[in-house]
C-alpha cells in the first residue's frame, strides 16, 4: 500500500482498472475495515482517504480531541486490502483563499443538520472535492452515518456524477452498539450505558412488528426505551421517510405523494453518554404479511 499526501502524488498514481474510494476520517474499527473489503470486492483498486475534516465540525465540537494514530490506521487499511491510502493535509485540500463551497440544501437541515448547523455544508465539500481528484467508480459509505450517505447520494443524482454510491450495512459490537471512533471516548459505565441506543431501536422495531403503525407511538417507544438509562441525555429521536428525510406520521403499505406516511422508516436517534455524542439507527419495515392498508 502507498500513502500519499499531495493531490499531485496521488494523480501520479494513475490506477488502472475501476477505482473504488472510501473517504474517512481515521481511528479505523472493524466497521471500516468492512468498507474496506466491501469496496475491494467490487473494484481493480482501493483508495482510502484519511482526512479530519475540519470544515465539518463546529466551534463547539470535538476537532481537537478526534482520535487520530495514523500509523496504525495505515497499518489495518493495508490489511484489508487499500492499495492507496490518501491523507493530505488541511491547506491540501483547503489551500489559502477557499471560498467554494457546496450545499444539499433541505438535506443539510434535518435532524443532524438541526443540531449541527454547517456540518453537511463541509461533509459535502470534501466529499465532492474528494470524488474530483479521485474520480471513483464507486464509493463506499457506512449506513450508520445514514444522513450522510443519503445527501451524497442526492448531491451524486443532482451533479450527474457518473459514480456509484453504496451503503454498507452498520457493523456492531456483540451487545449492539454501534462501531464509531467516538466510542473510545467513553469509559466503561459510559460504554455500559451506550447500549441503550441498540435496545432503544430494537424497542421502535418490535413496536412495528406488534402492529404500530401511529410514527409518534414508535417514537415514544424508543424515548422510553432511553430514558431508563440515567446517563442518557436525549438530543433527539424521529421516524422520517428513508429517502427525503421528513417526518412521517404514519407507517403504512399505502404510501402518499405528501411524504407523510411509507411502509418503511428511518428510525434515527442521537444521544449524548456523558461528554459523547453518539449517533445510530434503524430502518423499520412494515411485515408484508401483517401490512395494514389505510382504506381498510
Amino acid at each position: 500500500m502507498k500513502v500519499v499526501r499531495t493531490i499531485a502524488a496521488l494523480y501520479a498514481e494513475k490506477p488502472e482498472g475501476t477505482v473504488g474510494l472510501v473517504p474517512t476520517m481515521g481511528a479505523f474499527h472493524d466497521g471500516h475495515l468492512a468498507l474496506f473489503r466491501a469496496a475491494r470486492t467490487e473494484n481493480d483498486v482501493v483508495i482510502a482517504s484519511l482526512f479530519v475534516n475540519p470544515a465539518q465540525f463546529g466551534a463547539n465540537e470535538d476537532l481537537a480531541s478526534y482520535p487520530r494514530n495514523e500509523q496504525r490506521d495505515a497499518r489495518l487499511a493495508e490489511k484489508a486490502g487499500v492499495d492507496v491510502l490518501f491523507a493530505p493535509g488541511a491547506d491540501e485540500l483547503y489551500p489559502a483563499g477557499f471560498q467554494t463551497w457546496v450545499e444539499v440544501e433541505e438535506l443539510s437541515t434535518l435532524l443532524e443538520g438541526e443540531h449541527r448547523p454547517g456540518h453537511f455544508r463541509g461533509v459535502a465539500t470534501v466529499v465532492l472535492k474528494l470524488f474530483n481528484i479521485v474520480q471513483p467508480h464507486v464509493a463506499v459509505f457506512g449506513e450508520k452515518d445514514y444522513q450522510q450517505l443519503a445527501l451524497i447520494r442526492r448531491m451524486v443524482r443532482d451533479l450527474h456524477l457518473d459514480i456509484d454510491v453504496v451503503g454498507a450495512p452498520i457493523v456492531r459490537e456483540a451487545d449492539g452498539l454501534a462501531m464509531s471512533s467516538r466510542n473510545r471516548h467513553l469509559d466503561r459505565d459510559e460504554r455500559a450505558a451506550a447500549t441503550c441506543l441498540a435496545r432503544a431501536l430494537g424497542a421502535a422495531e418490535e413496536c412495528v412488528a406488534a402492529g404500530e403503525r401511529d410514527a409518534a407511538a414508535i417514537v415514544a417507544a424508543a424515548t422510553a426505551e432511553l430514558a431508563r438509562e440515567l446517563r442518557a441525555r436525549v438530543e433527539y429521536v424521529a421516524a422520517v421517510h428513508p429517502e427525503t428525510l421528513r417526518p412521517l406520521v404514519r407507517l403504512d403499505e399505502d404510501e402518499t405523494t405528501a411524504g407523510d406516511v411509507a411502509d418503511r422508516a428511518l428510525l434515527a436517534l442521537a444521544v449524548w453518554i456523558g461528554p459523547t455524542r453518539l449517533i445510530d439507527n434503524r430502518v423499520l419495515t412494515v411485515p408484508a404479511i401483517t401490512c395494514e392498508r389505510r382504506s381498510a
